[in-house]
């Protein structure tokens, strides 16, 4: 492994076997294609299907570019490592790193937050629905999502990177993780970070615990709908979202809260691949198989490709005439 300057540092990764870091770094290449085409379908078929205009569907945009941005914070810059055999990271882009980590994670629990109040004012008031959940408020609510992964992002890395570091500065990570920056501190300077963490976990649990309430009286009412299609409409709509916020937290709160070790092993590898690949990838995945105005918007799309291609084939036929 290259030595590292005073101004930086060395990201481990997974393994210091040079052939198997490469080999995970192909499979993170290629859970990166899958994220990326699967959310760009899901952008791309709420943004022309005029069909798909509800709030839920404007949410789920949202969603689909935090989960581009998310996994493209880390993802690029480990197969970059891997392939050229480098773990050198300089102070500057582990800030951003950490910073821009921050941010998406933060954004992507206030935005399952807001997904979910949608869900909750469309099954249990649904007579008020279009009156609460109007153009403006769910411009407010994408407003909110992202100044709130700002806000928290500034604080942390604020909070992190005005330690002291002592010896090596040596991350045993594939990418700038804060508990594993907070690691390299000098005595106790890592005190205004806890304080930030304690804070945000504090706000985490109230996002939680609304999530909680919202489907305590999603399911509620949708058991005493005396339709039997009814309560398959409202389960269909509601049931991915709550496997993307179960599978987002459940891998996170492993991920912050679990000791953490002096060196990566088997367990650190599936949890971190839980939490910051695998939600990315997945959840176009779990909404698109699931939703079927997803699918039919998607068959509208690539039947409209085809005529254009036919259309433009057939002029071609006729100019050469």
């Amino acid at each position: 492994m290259a030595n590292f300057t005073m101004s930086g540092f060395v990201l481990l990764g997974f393994t210091p076997n040079p052939e198997l870091e490469i080999l995970f770094a192909f499979l993170f290449l290629v859970l990166y294609v899958l994220s990326l085409t699967g959310n760009i379908i899901i952008i791309t078929a709420t943004s022309m299907d005029d069909s798909l205009n509800a709030p839920m569907y404007f949410f789920l945009k949202h969603l689909s570019f935090l989960d581009v941005c998310f996994i493209s914070v880390t993802v690029p810059r480990f197969t970059y490592k891997s392939f050229m055999q480098s773990g050198d990271i300089s102070l500057w882009e582990c800030i951003a790193q950490c910073f821009a980590f921050i941010v998406c994670d933060t954004a992507e629990m206030a935005m399952l937050t807001m997904m979910s109040y949608d869900r909750y004012v469309a099954i249990c008031l649904p007579l008020h629905y279009d009156i609460i959940m109007d153009v403006k408020t769910c411009f407010h609510g994408i407003i909110g999502v992202w100044v709130s992964g700002t806000i928290s992002g500034v604080m942390h890395t604020a909070a992190t990177f005005s330690i002291r570091f002592c010896g090596p500065r040596i991350i045993h990570q594939f990418f700038c993780d804060i508990p594993q920056i907070l690691k390299l501190s000098c005595s106790n300077d890592y005190i205004g970070e806890v304080g930030v963490t304690v804070f945000t976990a504090v706000l985490a649990f109230l996002c939680v615990a609304f999530i909680g309430f919202s489907y305590m009286h999603i399911f509620s009412s949708v058991l005493r709908m005396p339709s039997a299609e009814g309560r398959a409409k409202a389960f269909s709509t509601c049931l991915p979202h709550l496997a993307v916020v179960i599978l987002f937290i459940s891998t996170g709160s492993f991920e912050y809260f679990k000791p953490h070790s002096e060196s990566l092993n088997a367990l650190d590898m599936f949890l971190t691949i839980m939490y910051t690949v695998v939600p990315p990838t997945f959840n176009p995945m779990i909404y698109s198989l699931r939703n079927k105005a997803i699918k039919s918007a998607l068959r509208k799309i690539v039947y409209r490709r085809k005529e254009v291609l036919n259309s433009s084939s057939q002029l071609g036929d006729k100019l050469n005439i």
